[in-house]
């Protein structure tokens, strides 16, 4: 660490030196002011800090707040408002509250911090021309075009230099390992010094000309607001630079509540020693990490050197030219207006947040400006939270509605208007894509429905989340805010689907009353007795026109119906992308049992398994006979030219096809010559069967016995371990697994239980359940 850490060290030490004696001229505050805070947050708020790598100090974005303290109250009850602050923050932390001041919006932030570097810039663009500085930022406006045209001699001179070692001292690679602030501040004391007629840093006294805190006089409430606006800013400051941190290093992650613990220790000391506020510094921290810092020694040793070089040099600092340091400042506030921020808040359409924080700083004042913005952005969320959009068209012979977002009393408007579209009698499918649904917009709803349904027309509602309509037509209290995506429909065979029937009852006894798996949700108990006749009506004539409907239409174009309907748009942007070509990792090779969903049992999607399915999941052997072209050109095809890693032979519980070997063949002239690729796995089960009654252990690999004395299940997990054996025959295939470019795997699939098996030295072990923390 010593050797990463001490370097690290000297490098921010030198970059927070003229960073924290200019922040002491913009707030107004003695110049010892921005060092001892610089000290104390190096060394208390390192040392303590939550952070490995933040580096502490004063901050420039509260150099505006600390000004207009000093203009009230005075300097010492700055100081003593600093203190209360600090005070405010630990107890804060010791609350654990952190995370929750995360909450405020960065957009709110960073147009702070831009505003905040406006009116630095402003004010100190009249020092660097000569001038002084006026009231405000409006102010500042106004007067700069007389400013820039008074002649201003030396200071015009001395500031340019500044600025421009500030623009090209990073692209001199040689000289870059010295800091550009303090490159810029030596170079302008050189001319400075031989001219003789600019203003020089006041440092007399060093750290005893600070004075102690004061309790301010005025309104209490204008007291507290200071507190409450120092302590919020520096906090919020110093967490979210905190989190930035975490991105910039591999270490230990950091912990808020901590650093704000801390932070709030280190102002209660800064603030009892004359000191500025303190926070974590975006520029510092980044410095300590590129400088290769590796733990919180080199914020600690960084607040000793300009402890030690405050003591020891303090005089050279009165050889800087007020005029470079303002320079410094100016330069500062234009790079507090950070493009980068702008552009990530495009993209999430916060940008107007962002400028009209920015402008109320500027024209209004800070916390003013801060206010408004925090005003807009819940504004812009509350109008996000209840946006919702309202989709009406004509599909074949039906009416499609489909809502999505949030359903409330604010899109009632659109929602009557868009579904005054559907023409009367016409058979609707109302789906439901929302997370939450209030009273006022299920009534709209609600009374649009059997108004409907009494002229003739149906309306079949689909809730793609929970179901917000079905509760509140029988009354069940919905107990959760918001909701997620529901997964409990699409995997549903048509049979429950569109019949109602409890998949979990083995004869597929109806859904109890107020439940709906899907469509079905009209047999809710309705609110009144005259919207339970209308809903029997309804239901009657719905069941009637289902019957019909489901003995001219086959479930496999309704099922497809429903796909184009929902699944569809939302696979299609995946799909789009692999329409061209295939890059399957897996060939799947199983039966072609119509309880085996192969996707399903693996929670594989489009493009990730080849599949091959047979009955019996049969891998004929190289020159068998018959012969069978189809699964090789299938494994061929595979591991050929798309040249997968992975074959899995997926056999199941209650296989017919193996079943069919212990029994009697059916009288089928093609499924008897296909079972004669099974005639191995039927030897090897009977050599098997004859191994355990004369008490020889089993083969490796071998399953150890029936489960439960189930001789077919015994048989469907042997032929998968032949299968694997006849997969070895094909001479593509063995020279893969020789080579160790193929992988072969057998799975079991246990029907009854819903539980894979994968094939080990052990035979076939359950695949592991994950807990839920994991």
């Amino acid at each position: 660490m010593v050797r990463n850490d001490v370097p690290a060290s000297l490098v921010v030490f030198l970059v927070a030196v003229p960073l924290s004696l200019g922040i002491s001229v913009a707030s107004g505050a003695p110049i010892a002011a921005g060092l001892v805070a610089a000290v104390i947050g190096g060394v208390v708020a390192g040392a303590m800090g939550g952070s490995v790598v933040q580096v502490s100090g004063p901050a420039a974005g509260l150099a505006l707040v600390v000004a207009e303290l000093v203009h009230k109250f005075g300097w010492r009850a700055t100081c003593m408002i600093t203190l209360l602050a600090g005070l405010l923050q630990l107890l804060l932390g010791l609350a654990r509250v952190a995370r929750a001041a995360l909450g405020v919006s960065p957009a709110v932030v960073h147009g702070m911090l831009a505003g905040v570097g406006i009116v630095i810039a402003l004010s100190q663009v009249h020092i660097v021309l000569g001038g002084k500085p006026q009231g405000s930022a409006m102010e500042n406006v106004l007067a700069l075009p007389a400013q820039i045209v008074d002649h201003h001699g030396h200071a015009v001179l001395i500031g340019l230099l500044t600025v421009g070692v500030l623009l090209v001292w990073r692209r001199l690679p040689k000289v870059s390992v010295v800091p550009a602030p303090l490159a810029a501040l030596l170079i302008a004391a050189v001319p400075a010094a031989l001219l003789g007629c600019l203003t020089k840093i006041d440092l007399s006294g060093g750290f005893s000309s600070l004075q102690h805190p004061l309790l301010p006089q005025g309104e209490w409430f204008a007291v507290v607001s200071a507190v409450l606006l120092v302590a919020l800013l520096a906090g919020v400051e110093s967490l979210l630079t905190c989190v930035a941190s975490d991105r910039m290093h591999s270490g230990p992650r950091a912990n808020l509540d901590r650093e704000l613990t801390a932070q709030g220790v280190a102002n209660v000391i800064s603030g009892a020693c004359g000191g500025l506020p303190v926070a974590g510094v975006v520029v510092r921290t980044t410095t300590n990490v590129r400088a290769g810092a590796r733990s919180r020694w080199s914020a600690v040793l960084h607040g000793v050197w300009i402890l030690v070089f405050v003591v020891a040099f303090g005089w050279m600092i009165g050889l800087i030219p007020l005029e470079a340091l303002a320079a410094l400042l100016m330069f500062i506030g234009v790079q507090m207006v950070n493009l980068g921020h702008v552009r990530n808040l495009r993209t999430h359409r916060e940008m107007p947040i962002y400028f009209v924080t920015m402008a109320g700083v500027v024209v209004i004042g800070l916390a003013e400006g801060v206010a408004i913005g925090l005003a807009l952005a819940a504004l812009l969320a509350l109008l996000r939270l209840t946006r919702v959009s309202v989709r009406v068209r004509a599909a074949d012979e039906r009416w499609r509605v489909a809502v999505d977002g949030s359903l409330t009393f604010l899109a009632v408007p659109r929602l009557t208007r868009s579904l005054a579209a559907v023409p009367a009698g016409a058979a609707v499918d109302l789906d439901l894509n929302i997370d939450y649904m209030d009273n006022a917009a299920f009534e709209a709803l609600q009374a649009w429905r059997l108004e409907h349904e009494r002229g003739g027309g149906t309306v079949d509602v689909d809730e793609v989340h929970s179901e917000w309509y079905v509760n509140a037509v029988s009354g069940t209290r919905t107990s959760r805010g918001k909701t997620h995506m529901r997964h409990d429909q699409w995997w549903l065979p048509w049979a429950y689907r569109r019949g109602g029937l409890d998949p979990a009852s083995p004869s597929g006894a109806p859904l109890e009353p107020g439940h709906a798996a899907g469509r079905g949700v009209h047999d809710a108990a309705p609110l009144t007795d005259d919207k339970r006749a209308d809903d029997k009506r309804a239901d009657d004539k719905r069941a009637d026109e289902r019957a019909d409907d489901d003995a001219a239409l086959p479930g496999l174009i309704e099922g497809a119906r429903e796909f184009q309907r929902r699944t569809a748009p939302l696979m299609r942007p995946l799909l789009h992308g692999m329409a061209r070509d295939q890059a399957p990792s897996h060939l799947f090779i199983t039966c072609a049992d119509s309880r085996i969903v192969p996707n399903l049992i693996t929670s594989s999607g489009p493009g990730d398994l080849f599949t091959a399915r047979n009955i019996g999941n049969l891998v004929p052997r190289a020159a068998s006979a018959p012969p069978d072209e189809s699964v090789t050109a299938a494994i061929e095809y595979a591991v050929g030219v798309l040249e997968v890693q992975t074959i899995t032979v997926c056999g199941h519980s209650g296989c017919g096809a193996m079943a069919a070997l212990l029994g009697k063949t059916p009288d089928l002239p093609g499924l008897r010559g296909w079972l004669r690729h099974g005639s191995l796995s039927l030897d090897r089960f009977r050599s098997f069967e004859e191994s355990e009654a004369a008490g020889e252990p089993a083969a490796a690999g071998e399953p150890e016995g029936a489960p439960d004395g189930n001789r077919l299940d015994m048989l469907c997990r042997i032929n998968v371990i032949q299968q694997l054996d006849n997969l070895r025959t094909h001479p593509l295939v063995d020279d893969l697994v020789r080579s160790g470019r193929l992988e072969l795997t057998g799975l079991y699939f246990d029907i009854g239980t819903a539980r894979v098996h994968v094939l080990d030295d052990d035979g076939f072990t359950p695949v592991p359940e994950r807990s839920a923390t994991e």
